[in-house]
């Protein structure tokens, strides 16, 4: 699995990307990212539900979602939802980020396993947080990678 970030030069605009592989195809990895409930199965939340439907529903484009562990979570709004390949959300509330916007992209292999490739861009909502909250946040992905490779691999 790899991990990598950048901060575009003078802009303040942060990003990541990380990349896994799991032997699981991608019809069993696509209803673990696509649908907001399955969360709690492997990410490590105590949280994640639906605050509104989208479209198609209840997970499409427009869904709110909820994440957390005890008190402490984000709201998603979903931007993207094409399944089984592609979902795309931003960030609306509970972490300090402007224009969040993260793709998880999973693509079937040779070997009948997928690639998934989470991608993220944003900037740091508090000036000088940048190069903290660019690390943590890749951390944050990358486990959540590792996690969703676990699970996928645990169950296949």
């Amino acid at each position: 699995m790899g991990a990598r970030g950048t901060e575009a030069r003078g802009t303040g605009r942060l990003s990541y990307e990380v990349v896994a592989r799991t032997r699981a195809p991608v019809d069993v990895v696509w209803p673990l990212v696509g649908e907001a409930r399955r969360w709690k199965e492997w990410a490590g939340f105590t949280t994640a539900t639906l605050l509104r439907e989208g479209a198609p529903a209840p997970d499409g484009v427009g869904a709110l979602r909820r994440f957390g562990v005890g008190p402490v979570g984000s709201q998603e709004e979903v931007l993207a939802w094409d399944p089984p390949s592609h979902l795309a959300y931003g960030i609306v509330k509970g972490y300090p980020v402007r224009g969040y916007r993260a793709d998880v992209r999973l693509t079937s292999l040779a070997d009948g396993g997928t690639e998934i490739r989470w991608s993220g861009r944003y900037d740091a909502k508090v000036p000088g947080t940048g190069a903290v909250l660019q690390a943590f946040t890749r951390a944050l992905m990358a486990s959540f990678a590792r996690r969703l490779v676990r699970h996928c691999d645990r169950a296949g």
